[in-house]
C-alpha cells in the first residue's frame, strides 16, 4: 500500500523564543487558534537557563494584532519579558513524499523498521515492522523512539517480566502515535498491546499500521485522554507500559502510571532531554518506582523503570 497523497499546503507561522521555564505560558497563548502549536530547543547552554523556541503554525495570516495582543497578556499576567515574535510564510511542500523517499530501513536491537519502498526481504533473524512516513509521530528514527525500541529489545531477556507477561499482566502503549512501540511490544512476546493517543489522526495511522503488519488480533489501538479510557480502567494493571511523551506530561501522569503497573512490571519512558532526567525521576520515585537502566541518545534519555 502506497503512502497517502495530499495536495501540499503552505502554512503560515508564528514564531518567538523564550526560556524554557515560560513556555508552555506562551504555547497556550497560542494553542486555540493554531492549528499546531509546537516548542524547540534554540540554546541548551544559555543562562539562567536554556532558550526555546515556540511556534504556532497558520492555514491563513493570523491578525497580527491579536497576536500581539496575546503575547502581551501573558507576558504582564506572567511577569515575564516581553519576547520578540514574528510571522512568516511557510512554503508549500510535500513533507510525506520527501519522507517517504528517503525513509531507509533501520534496525534497533532485534527490531527492523522499513517501509513499502524497500523490495528487499527482511533480515530472518530480526523481528520485522513496516511503516510508512505518514502525519503521527514515531518511524523509528528519533532518538526517543529508538531509545525505546533498544529497551524494549533488552526487555526480551528479561525473564520475570516475560513470565508477567504471559501470566496475563497486558501491555501499555501510551500516547502511541504511529503505533510502532505496541507494535513491537506484539511482535516480541505475542501477547495482547493495548495503544492509546488523544489524537484521531495518530489512532487512524496506527490503526492502519497494525492491520498492514496484521498484528490487529493482538494490537487494539483505542482514542482517549491517557489513562482515563475504559479500557484502561477495565484491567488489573499492566506489566509493560511504554511512554514515548514529553517530560512535562510524564511528571503530571505519575501517579496514574504507577497506579497501573504491576509489581514486578517494567515502564519505559522518554521524550524527554538528558537534562529533564532528574525531575522525571524524582516524580515516579515519590510513587515507589525505580530506576533500572537508561539510554542516552544525542541528549534525548530513555528511562526504563520498575517496582
Amino acid at each position: 500500500m502506497k503512502p497517502p497523497r495530499l495536495s501540499p499546503q503552505s502554512f503560515w507561522a508564528v514564531r518567538l523564543e523564550c526560556p524554557y521555564s515560560q513556555c508552555e505560558k506562551f504555547e497556550a497563548a497560542l494553542a486555540d487558534i493554531a492549528i499546531a502549536v509546537s516548542s524547540y530547543e534554540v540554546d541548551e547552554h544559555a543562562r539562567p537557563e536554556p532558550i526555546w523556541g515556540v511556534e504556532g503554525l497558520f492555514t491563513a495570516p493570523p491578525d497580527a494584532g491579536d497576536i500581539g495582543a496575546r503575547i502581551a497578556l501573558t507576558v504582564r499576567a506572567q511577569a515575564v519579558a516581553e519576547p520578540a515574535w514574528r510571522m512568516e510564510h511557510v512554503p508549500a511542500r510535500d513533507w510525506l513524499r520527501d519522507s517517504y523517499e528517503s525513509f531507509q530501513p533501520l534496525t534497533a536491537g532485534r527490531f527492523y523498521i522499513y517501509g513499502d519502498h524497500i523490495q528487499t526481504a527482511p533480515p530472518p533473524s530480526l523481528l520485522p515492522m513496516r511503516l510508512n512516513a505518514a502525519t503521527a509521530f514515531g518511524s523509528g528514527e528519533h532518538e526517543s523512539t529508538y531509545g525505546c525500541l533498544m529497551a524494549l529489545s533488552a526487555l526480551r531477556k528479561d525473564s520475570a517480566l516475560s513470565r508477567a507477561i504471559s501470566a496475563g499482566g497486558g501491555m501499555l502503549d501510551l500516547g502511541c502515535g504511529s503505533g510502532i512501540l505496541a507494535l513491537a511490544m506484539a511482535k516480541a512476546w505475542r501477547r495482547p498491546v493495548l495503544a492509546s493517543d488523544i489524537d484521531p489522526e495518530a489512532v487512524r495511522v496506527a490503526t492502519l499500521n497494525v492491520r498492514q503488519n496484521r498484528e490487529h488480533g493482538l494490537v487494539r489501538v483505542a482514542l482517549g485522554d491517557g489513562l482515563n479510557i475504559q479500557a484502561v480502567r477495565q484491567r488489573r494493571g499492566f506489566a509493560l507500559i511504554t511512554a514515548n511523551i514529553l517530560a512535562r506530561p510524564l511528571c503530571r501522569m505519575a501517579d496514574g502510571i504507577a497506579a497501573v503497573l504491576r509489581p514486578g512490571g517494567r515502564l519505559i519512558m522518554a521524550g524527554l532531554l538528558s537534562r529533564q532526567e532528574a525531575m522525571v525521576l524524582a516524580a515516579y520515585r515519590m510513587q515507589g518506582l525505580k530506576l533500572h537502566s537508561r539510554i542516552v541518545l544525542n541528549g534525548w534519555s530513555t528511562l526504563v523503570l520498575g517496582r
